[in-house]
Parts: C-alpha cells; structure tokens; sequence
C-alpha cells in the first residue's frame, strides 16, 4: 500500500510539475515588448495624433507582427534617440542609414527603402548634375551633423582628390533651414534625400521655387538595433521576418502609394561594409 501511495505521489507530483512548465513555457519563449526610437523622417515616418505613423513605421509593424514580437515607437531629437539605444533604454531606431561608425555598435536590419541622395537647386538654375564637375565652387546646404552630412563630406574630398574646385558645405541644424536659404538664392544647392527634400520643400510651400538637379548615389535604409542589448535569437527572428515580408510583395505594397521603392540588395552595405 505504501508503494502505492509513492507512486500516486510522484504521478501527482510529475503531472502538476508538467502543466506549470506547459503553462510556463509559452511566457519564457515570448520576448519581452520592445522599444524603437525615431525622429521627424518625413515622408518615411512622422509623428501624427501623438502617434509615429508613416510607410516606415507600418513596415517596422508588420514586420515585428510576423516575428510575433510586440513593439512601441517614440518619436524624439534624433541625438536623445540614439542616445537611448547606446544606453539601453530602448532596443534600436529607425530609419538609419548604413556607416561603419554605427555599425560597430549596431545591428543592421536587411533592408527596407530604397532611397537616394542628390542636389536641389533652385528653379531659375536650369544646370542638371551629372558629375562632381557640375558642382564645382557652389556652395550648398545640408542637415547634420548627419549620414548625409557624411555623405557629402565625402563628394567634398573627391573632388579635391580630382582637383577640382571643391564646394563649401553649409550644415544646418534642420532640414528646413537651408531649404529656406535655398529660396532666397543664399546658397547654390541643398544636399538631401530627394524622398526627404520634395517632403520639406512641399511642406514650406517652395516647390515653384526648387527642383530636383539628380542624384549622386542611391542608398537603403535600415532598422538598427543595439548589439549591447538585445538578443541574438530577437535579431534573427526580425531580419528573418524582413526577408520574408519582401518576398511576399507586402514592402512594395505598402510603399506603392507613397511612390517609393523598396530595398535594392545589391546596395546592401551593412553586410559587405563597402559603401
């Protein structure tokens, strides 16, 4: 009898220890919710009714949807959002563009938006850039310190390794500023996201002032995540999802009515690290 009742025991015993583990289990596998910052990004993400709307932010959500992992974003001054990803207060920020100062401390998404860099000039200024030539002693405007400010630093250093006559940059705390400057022919061009530029000049009521000169590189962008603190599995869980929510069309769909494109691969420096 005393067997009888050890068994019954330790049946009773596995049988409860094996439902609280069931009941457990799905908690443990479930990641904690997580949180992105970004800034005022327009016409990618922007803040609307107190909420971070835009195509960006919807492909950020369907694709943590698909990775079954809750979110949250904020929108904040873009250096308070890179600050809270550097020290843990959030898990990453979007949208980022690709260089090997971030990469050292960040996690790149596969890609999600095509974009492309180029100058603006203004509507009386009827030359087309074509080649560092074209811009050749102007003097032109452009947000940063920033990727883009980066970016054009760069066209800067060519040019004189070409020697041709470099251009002046005049960085800006903001978009708008030298948008406005641009207007009042206060400087010869603005350096910008075409996406981004044709949002503010339209925003400011300026594009019967401003047009678009062409492009001087094509881009992807990013959702960049803290190696510092975050998981490993969480990362491969959201850049399996990505590439997935590509291969289905659904990036494209959403983007389609916003007249942008998706990520190109071949322009995927976060994985070659050759920009």
């Amino acid at each position: 009898m005393r067997h009888v009742n050890n068994r019954l025991g330790a049946t009773l015993l596995y049988g409860f220890f094996s439902a609280y583990m069931g009941l457990a289990a799905p908690a443990l596998a479930q990641p904690p919710s997580l949180r992105f910052t970004t800034q005022e990004f327009a016409p990618f993400n922007y803040e609307a009714d107190g909420k971070v709307v835009g195509p960006a932010t919807e492909i950020v959500a369907a694709t943590f949807a698909r990775a079954g992992i809750a979110c949250s974003f904020v929108q904040l001054p873009w250096a308070r959002a890179q600050a809270e990803v550097q020290d843990g207060r959030a898990n990453g920020m979007f949208l980022i563009g690709w260089f090997k100062e971030r990469a050292a401390w960040l996690h790149f998404s596969p890609p999600l938006i095509k974009s492309e860099y180029g100058f603006f000039v203004h509507a009386s200024d009827r030359r087309e850039y074509r080649d560092l030539a074209d811009a050749q002693d102007w003097t032109v405007a452009t947000y940063g310190p920033s990727n883009l400010s980066v970016a054009l630093e760069g066209l800067r250093a060519r040019m004189i390794a070409r020697q041709l006559r470099p251009i002046t940059i005049d960085m800006r705390p903001g978009d708008e500023d030298g948008f406005r400057k641009l207007a009042l022919a206060r400087v010869n061009a603005v350096f910008s996201s075409r996406d981004i530029g044709f949002a503010v000049v339209t925003r400011l009521g300026l594009r019967a002032d401003i047009r678009y000169a062409g492009k001087t590189s094509e881009l992807n962008y990013y959702v960049g995540f803290s190696k510092q603190h975050n998981d490993q599995a969480i990362l491969a869980r959201f850049d399996a999802a990505v590439t997935a929510l590509a291969a289905s069309g659904k990036i494209r769909e959403i983007l389609e009515p916003h007249d942008m494109q998706p990520a190109d691969p071949r322009l995927d420096v976060a994985r070659t690290g050759k920009d």
